[in-house]
Formats: C-alpha cells, sequence, structure tokens
C-alpha cells in the first residue's frame, strides 16, 4: 500500500524527473533553514545509507549541531528574561540532555565537541536561563581527554564567581594538578563542606595530620554544611578509641538541625548512662526543630500531652498535603485529647462568613467533616454538633458553592434545619 501511495504522489513522480545534484540542492535548500529538517535527514541518512564510519561519525556531530540550532531560539529567550514558561523550559531542556546524553556515548569528533562547548559557555556564564544543570552536564559530557577537562576548567576560571571557581577546582583535583586545585581552594573556605573537601584532599595524598588539622579549624570556623566535616572527624577519633569526643561529635549532628531520625540514630549509639546524660541537652534543643520533627519525636516518646501542645500553638495546615504527618497525629490523638484536637480542626474553618473560591469551600468542608467526627463520633454531642453545625449553614445559605462542597464532605450536611 505504501509503495502504491509513493507511485501516485505528484511529488514524487516530480522528484524522479530531477536529477542528483538538483535534488541535494532542494534538500539542502530545505534544511539549511530548518533545524528540525536537517536532523531529521541526517537520522535518516545514518539508519538507511551506507555510510562510511567517517562519514557516520561527521553525521552525528551534525545532528548535535542540528539539535542546538533547534533550541538556541527558545535558550536565548530563557537567558534573556532569566526563565519562561514551562514548556519552553521542558522543551529547551529535553533538547539539551538529548545532546549531553548523545556525547557521553564517546563517539563525537573533537571539532564538534568543541563547537558545542563553544556555543554552550556563554549561557553557562551568564548564568540566567535557569538551565544550569543541563548545561553543566553538556560541557561535562563534551570533555573526553584531560586536554578537555583542562580547558574546560580555565574556561570556568576565567569566568569567575565562586560556582565556576567550584567547577573548576573540581575538575583540577580530578586532574591530580594539585598546585591548581590548592590555589582555587584558598580561595573559598567558608562552609564546613570547604573544609571537608580540603581536609579530604590531604588525606588521600596521605597528609594525614595536615588532613585532621584542617578538618579541627573546620569545626571551629565553618558556618553551616557540617555534616560531612563532622562525620569525617567522628569516624578517625572513633578509630582512635576516643569514643567520648566521637559521641559529642554525633551529638552536635543529631541537633544540627534536630530530626526524629537523628534523634533515633543518636539513641541507638549510646548506652544507658551515657543517653541519661545527653537526653535532657537534646531534648532542651527540642523547641528550636521545625514543629512536625518536635511532633514526630514526642510520639515516639510517646509523650502525647506535649504532642498535642505542638498541634496546638500551629494552625491547622492551608496545604494539608505538606502536612500529612500532622494530620495523621492528630486523627491519632483524637480520642485522648478531644477537646484540643478539635479546637485544632476549628483553626483550620478559618473565616466562615465571607465569599471564597470554590477550592476554598471544598478545603473548609473537608475540615468540617473532621469536626463532625470528633463532636459526634468521639465526644457523642449530636447536640452540640448540630447547634454549632447549623449556624454555619445558615450563615452561608446564600453561597450555593459553599453549601454544595459541604453537602458532598460533611455527613448529613443537607438534612441539618
Amino acid at each position: 500500500m505504501a509503495k502504491k501511495r509513493k507511485q501516485n504522489d505528484p511529488l514524487a513522480n516530480l522528484l524522479e524527473t530531477a536529477s542528483k545534484a538538483k535534488l541535494i540542492e532542494l534538500i539542502i535548500r530545505i534544511a539549511s533553514t530548518r533545524p528540525p529538517v536537517r536532523h531529521e535527514c541526517l537520522d535518516y541518512l545514518n539508519k538507511h545509507a551506507a555510510l562510511s564510519p567517517s562519514q557516520k561519525k561527521q553525521s552525528e556531530g551534525e545532528k548535535l549541531l542540528a539539535l542546538w540550532a533547534e533550541l538556541v531560539p527558545d535558550l536565548d529567550e530563557l537567558d534573556a528574561y532569566g526563565g519562561g514558561d514551562y514548556d519552553t523550559d521542558f522543551h529547551v531542556s529535553s533538547l539539551l540532555q538529548d545532546i549531553a546524553q548523545a556525547l557521553s556515548r564517546k563517539k563525537t569528533g573533537a571539532g564538534y565537541r568543541q563547537k558545542l562547548l563553544d556555543n554552550a559557555l556563554p549561557y553557562i556564564e551568564s548564568g540566567n536561563a535557569g538551565l544550569d544543570d543541563d548545561l553543566y552536564n553538556l560541557a561535562y559530557a563534551a570533555c573526553y581527554s584531560d586536554d578537555d577537562w583542562r580547558a574546560l576548567a580555565q574556561a570556568f576560571e576565567i569566568m569567575g564567581g565562586n560556582w565556576n571557581f567550584d567547577h573548576a577546582r573540581r575538575i583540577y583535583r580530578r586532574l591530580g594538578d594539585r598546585e591548581k586545585y590548592l590555589e582555587l581552594r584558598q580561595h573559598k573556605l567558608n562552609t564546613g563542606t570547604d573544609y571537608f573537601d580540603l581536609a579530604d584532599f590531604y588525606w588521600k595524598a596521605g597528609e594525614k595530620q595536615k588532613a585532621m588539622e584542617i578538618a579541627e579549624t573546620g569545626l571551629l570556623k565553618g558556618k553551616g554544611r557540617m555534616d560531612e566535616l563532622r562525620q569525617f572527624v567522628a569516624r578517625r577519633v572513633k578509630s582512635a578509641g576516643n569514643h567520648e569526643r566521637y559521641l559529642a561529635l554525633q551529638f552536635e549532628q543529631a541537633i544540627d538541625p534536630l530530626t526524629c531520625d537523628k534523634y533515633k540514630t543518636f539513641r541507638k549509639l549510646c548506652t544507658a548512662a551515657e543517653w541519661k546524660c545527653y537526653e535532657a541537652k537534646i531534648l532542651a534543643r527540642l523547641q528550636k526543630a521545625r514543629e512536625t520533627e518536635q511532633l514526630r519525636i514526642r510520639m515516639h516518646r510517646k509523650e502525647y500531652e506535649e504532642a498535642v501542645a505542638v498541634l496546638s500553638q500551629s494552625r491547622y495546615p492551608f496545604n494539608a498535603w505538606d502536612s500529612a504527618y500532622e494530620l495523621q497525629t492528630a486523627k491519632r490523638l483524637e480520642s485522648r485529647y478531644p477537646e484540643a484536637i478539635l479546637k485544632y480542626y476549628l483553626s483550620g474553618l478559618g473565616n466562615l462568613q465571607s465569599n471564597a473560591p470554590r477550592k476554598d469551600y471544598a478545603r473548609k468542608a473537608h475540615v468540617m467533616s473532621k469536626v463532625h467526627r470528633v463532636l459526634v463520633d468521639v465526644l457523642a454531642d449530636p447536640f452540640r454538633w448540630r447547634d454549632f453545625a447549623l449556624k454555619v449553614k445558615k450563615n452561608n445559605i446564600k453561597r450555593p458553592a459553599f453549601q454544595e462542597e459541604f453537602t458532598k464532605a460533611v455527613p448529613a450536611w443537607q438534612a441539618l434545619k
């Protein structure tokens, strides 16, 4: 059937009258200003024509340049305006990833890789398109040899800025260029991660005393992001038999910031006597933890009254999806502390006497169903429920969307009279 359609196609008939030179001229003319068409032509020839190895390599390189030409108008727009709509962002990101993936197969010629790098580096330097990860990945994928990596590191150095210096420094360390790595590392020694990177470098170079000196300095001077550095020191003091120092470092790790998972991990490290010493210290830091983590720790310790107090100090979450644990915990505590949990639910109703979008009515109706559950099922006080709910219903009787959402979510709402 396909063959028959081709024979009856007027365009096919006309193409058969043209010479090879004219056909080539036609295809070049069409593809030269249409990158997707050029890419499709190259892909077709690569799959169906008997190309030599060098021609195949050339075809692959040209395909990548065609992909770049296809994405660059949108990339220019993203770079000019500091980002753009989701579809454009996704389209450009996908094509950049396709190029990087093709480069990572190590089959692209040096000339084509250099062209792609030359194209990408200005956008990396600008950093305004919102696609930094994709652009850096493309640049890394274009490097096949140590010379390629060194040239890229030098390009990052010329650009300047902490982020590009970070990339250059990591490349020099990978290449084993001690002098350049240390030169750039001294440009930035602020966070615990910075000090860890330098200490780890010296440790792996066999300069263990120097490594520990750097690490200890970092523990005193590092500002934030201390996890890796603390664990680096902790492992080594533990190996040296200094259990007291090891435990002190793990305590600092647990409270920076304090989470339930860290709490449980640290608890397992302690003997009963050690935990007796540290328990009060860790609980003293509890109020500085996020409310969700406070709640998790209180529930883990079966301190239900304290858990209710945490809920009572916070309002019912506007975005219930992000606060699933809090809502699950509230439900678990309904039978133990019904009045406190009822108050928590009521805080989620907000203003019930003002106009709002339907989605807000739907959210409030879901909360109202929980109020119903506590008053009717837990407290067994249907009269209290009726008095409260009927007042809410009457106050919103002229809001049909409100009534529809509450009818869907709250038991027997329509029957309230």
